[in-house]
């Protein structure tokens, strides 16, 4: 089955790999035990997800992670034989001790880790699930993953849903932007009749070692234009109301019922029906064609920009929530899309458009609401849905939490 034409929404359940706009830092320290004898695992894996920040524990089960920029993250212990362990941590400026204990693997969880290695992939099923998590972008293709077998990918024809999942970890080495990842946990979902894909886990990333100072520049490059027009970007834009300063423009876009849809849809279904036991006249063929491209809503952009108030809420106590009704509209004039950006869905049958100018991306909240942090990190990363160019973007573009870029906010 080909990856069906239209662009793809993004739940943003792992899109936590934002940047920080700020400048604060603390440390980190704490001890790594066996939660049942409570002794100390020396050399185990510590590392705050999202970021290149890591350590490994000393005899004592000790760690200290030095440096670590202001905000929210999800500190993570690894150790062969245990199960992962998270801790929710807020940095601020104070040093912070934390405690993780790791459980050991019960015989049942190694039984299914066996059984996940030895299943074989259906090579079909494999190459959707590369093109939907590593995507499509000129990074993106710059992109591998070092360990495919350690991916267990499904199809389920009835629901019509791909998932894939790790026992451990994948691997994901990004040539475009000078990084190795090791995404720990990953769970992906791509419902083809939702249009829409998930994935979420605990990624962290790893330095590479560039070969000379062209490839070190031509990184470094290549990181200030994967931030420059994101997500990440616009939330620090709205977090410190710096929107159109950053080159961002932001347009509601209301999405009404379309009246006319439910009788179309009834005539469309009838020539369906009717095609099952005969072939339809040219007439009829026309009909079915023209009937197919009514959609069920319609569409209103409100050109006006959006002032900040009706982006992002300040509460009393200081903190900044996003808050906006219907979907956004963002537009980023100040750099053109990646070449390999095929535009917006069009209508079914109709001509190509010409190729988009701008960067132009569409937002939805899940829920009323979403916290929006200093370091432009949104509080629960399942609060937002992105459509069109940010839902093109995906593993190829991906920063971790500790980028700093050339020109921070504010």
């Amino acid at each position: 089955m080909k990856l069906p034409a239209f662009v793809c929404r993004v739940l943003f359940c792992v899109f936590g790999l934002l940047p920080a706009c700020g400048w604060a830092q603390a440390t980190l320290s704490g001890t790594v035990r066996d939660s049942l004898t409570q002794q100390p695992l020396p050399f185990a894996s510590v590392f705050l997800a999202n970021t290149t920040l890591g350590a490994t524990t000393n005899e004592q089960g000790q760690f200290q992670l030095k440096n670590v920029p202001a905000g929210s993250y999800d500190l993570v212990a690894s150790f062969v034989g245990y199960r992962l362990a998270k801790v929710a941590v807020t940095v601020g400026t104070a040093p912070q001790q934390v405690a993780l204990r790791l459980a050991p693997e019960t015989s049942q969880l190694a039984e299914v880790i066996v059984r996940g290695r030895r299943h074989a992939n259906r090579p079909e099923d494999y190459q959707r699930f590369i093109e939907l998590f590593l995507g499509r972008t000129s990074f993106s293709r710059q992109c591998r993953i070092r360990n495919p077998r350690a991916v267990v990918v499904d199809y389920d024809a009835k629901a019509n849903e791909l998932t894939a999942s790790a026992a451990d970890y994948v691997e994901v080495e990004n040539q475009a932007l000078g990084y190795r990842l090791k995404y720990y946990g990953l769970r992906f979902v791509a419902n083809f009749g939702q249009q829409l894909v998930t994935f979420y886990g605990q990624p962290v990333f790893e330095e590479l070692v560039p070969r000379n100072a062209n490839q070190r520049q031509r990184w470094a490059a290549n990181r200030a234009t994967a931030y420059r027009g994101s997500l990440t970007h616009f939330l620090c834009s709205v977090y410190f109301d710096k929107v159109a300063a950053q080159g961002f423009l932001a347009q509601k876009i209301r999405v009404i019922p379309n009246p006319p849809f439910a009788r179309a849809d009834s005539l469309r279904r009838q020539l369906l029906r009717l095609r099952q036991h005969s072939p339809l006249s040219s007439a009829e063929q026309d009909s079915l064609d023209r009937w197919a491209r009514v959609y069920p809503s319609l569409q209103l952009l409100y050109t006006a920009p959006r002032p900040i108030d009706s982006l992002r809420r300040v509460a009393p106590d200081g903190k900044v929530y996003l808050h906006f009704t219907d979907y956004l509209q963002i537009t980023y004039s100040r750099e053109p899309p990646d070449p390999l950006y095929p535009g917006p869905p069009r209508l079914p049958g109709g001509p190509p458009g010409p190729p988009p100018k701008q960067q132009v991306s569409r937002l939805l909240l899940t829920g009323r609401e979403a916290e929006l942090q200093p370091n432009g990190q949104l509080l629960s990363p399942l609060a937002v849905l992105v459509e069109n160019y940010w839902g093109f973007e995906k593993m190829g573009e991906f920063l971790p939490l500790n980028y700093a870029p050339l020109s921070p906010i504010p």
